[in-house]
């Protein structure tokens, strides 16, 4: 029997997943600065409303009102949403401070603890979706792969068992064939969402590719992906494309 499944809200990348995503998946948006990685994660969170599922939006990228102002030139991005608390915005790393944890390294035993603060909050919010953005910048205070990897599979094995589908965005260098700084993140999340860009006649298009995607068969079609004020992310095949 087919998995339950959590709809992106996204109707090519839904169409592209043979329905959505898995419930309680882990999916790694990885993709250099600029892809668009925090625009469609929180459009799968906003979209998850319409569907009565709370999200919440961890951030470590950028300062939670800074991400406010970008986001509200977006037409799906309500501030309303916040006032209801369908969705939350938090900083990590004011969760962080307030824990006393060191602001340059973690020792295993604050991994710990800042994992179960974000898997204790999630649960205290009812949330069924939940974004981390950056976990490459995370990954900066853990002191070596294997508290890498112990900590990005303990987020997803602790969510998936509360159904919660998580998105965890990945920073690499621009033209780069992996999907992640630490080359530990992306064979323990359960997908990978790849954006890049190519050249065409001298304009820089914004690509989109689903690499993988466990438990589920889907394409893996090569996506030209526009971002407008209206609709957000949108997303074309990219041969026929008129980007």
């Amino acid at each position: 029997m087919d998995r339950p499944r959590c709809k992106t809200g996204i109707e090519e990348l839904d169409a592209e997943l043979n329905g959505g995503l898995p419930l309680g998946s882990s999916v790694l948006i990885s993709g250099p600065s600029g892809t668009g990685k925090t625009t469609l994660c929180m459009q799968f969170l906003v979209n998850g409303t319409k569907m009565d599922e709370k999200g919440v939006f961890f951030t470590s990228s950028e300062p939670v009102a800074k991400l406010k102002k970008h986001q509200s030139g977006f037409d799906f991005f309500k501030e309303d949403l916040l006032k209801s608390n369908k969705l939350s915005i938090i900083d990590i790393w004011s969760i962080s401070d307030r824990l006393g944890l060191s602001p340059e390294r973690y020792t295993a035993d604050e991994a710990n603890t800042l994992f179960e603060v974000i898997r204790d909050i999630t649960k205290e919010l009812g949330a069924k979706r939940l974004v981390l953005d950056s976990i490459t910048s995370l990954c900066y205070r853990l002191e070596t792969k294997e508290m890498i990897r112990d900590f990005v599979f303990k987020i997803g094995a602790s969510l998936a068992a509360m159904r919660c589908t998580t998105f965890l965005t990945s920073e690499i260098p621009p033209r780069s064939f992996k999907y992640s700084i630490h080359n530990v993140e992306e064979f323990i999340s359960d997908g990978i969402f790849f954006l890049s860009d190519v050249e065409r006649k001298g304009d820089l298009i914004r690509t989109f590719r689903v690499i993988k995607m466990r438990g589920i068969a889907h394409a893996r079609t090569k996506f030209a992906l526009n971002m407008s004020s209206k609709k957000g992310i949108e997303l074309a095949p990219l041969l026929k494309s008129n980007m």
